[in-house]
């Protein structure tokens, strides 16, 4: 009689080390769930804010609008700097690229403009070797920036932006002609590796601008060629 009791109470302790075991087995397996989930959810927030670890452009420009087809009219454009950067040759060159006939004039005035130009391009970039060439400074570029786009908006010209620069036209110079002007813009043209902090999709988002965001600056001829509606 002792041994069978000695046996049962054996037995018991076995099946409630057991039952003990099963316990802490899935009270682990559901803590690395909990866990597993929380890095992922936090991984994929990381991912999503900010820039893409996989394409490295910002993540924001894919709420923007793209720039329509037909979008600007090419009858009589002009070209012209925010910056008084090189950019405006550059510019000048896609224009042409593209099959676009434009005026470049990188200073042009307040007071050259009138309601016969069809569409303002602006290509956006400081240049501190670029305003000694014109004998300007920052504040004085800034100045006939802001009346330059006002007068463009008052005869209904549209303003075509594009910053082609890259990460070599940002910087404390550039954007400030940056914030200036870019939201006059009705459209935008932008070399993606310049605008990893999303400055430039954050001024467009805001002020609901469209715009296409492109790998090299020679990408800007194709799209040249859509938005003023020119076979390529």
């Amino acid at each position: 009689m002792k041994t069978s009791k000695k046996i049962v109470a054996l037995l018991l302790c076995l099946t409630l080390a057991l039952t003990m075991l099963t316990a802490c087995s899935s009270s682990d397996s559901g803590s690395d769930t909990e866990t597993t989930a929380a890095a992922t959810t936090a991984a994929a927030d990381e991912t999503t804010d900010g820039v893409s670890d996989e394409t490295g452009v910002a993540e924001s420009t894919s709420g923007l609008t793209e720039l329509a087809a037909g979008s600007f009219d090419g009858t009589n454009v002009i070209v012209t700097s925010i910056g008084q950067s090189a950019d405006v040759d550059i510019a000048d060159t896609l224009c042409s690229k593209a099959g676009l006939s434009v005026y470049t004039k990188s200073d042009i005035a307040a007071s050259e403009l009138n309601d016969t130009y069809t569409t303002l391009i602006i290509a956006i970039g400081g240049s501190s070797k670029g305003l000694g060439a014109a004998g300007i400074d920052e504040n004085e570029e800034l100045a006939r920036a802001e009346e330059l786009l006002d007068t463009a908006k008052e005869l209904g010209i549209p303003v075509l932006a594009l910053h082609t620069g890259g990460s070599a036209r940002r910087g404390t110079l550039s954007d400030k002609f940056i914030n200036a002007a870019l939201p006059y813009a009705a459209g935008a043209i932008i070399v993606s590796e310049g605008d990893t902090d999303n400055l430039m999709a954050d001024l467009l988002s805001a002020n609901g601008i469209p715009a296409t965001y492109i790998e090299q600056a020679a990408d800007a001829v194709a799209v040249l060629q859509t938005v003023f509606g020119l076979e390529g």
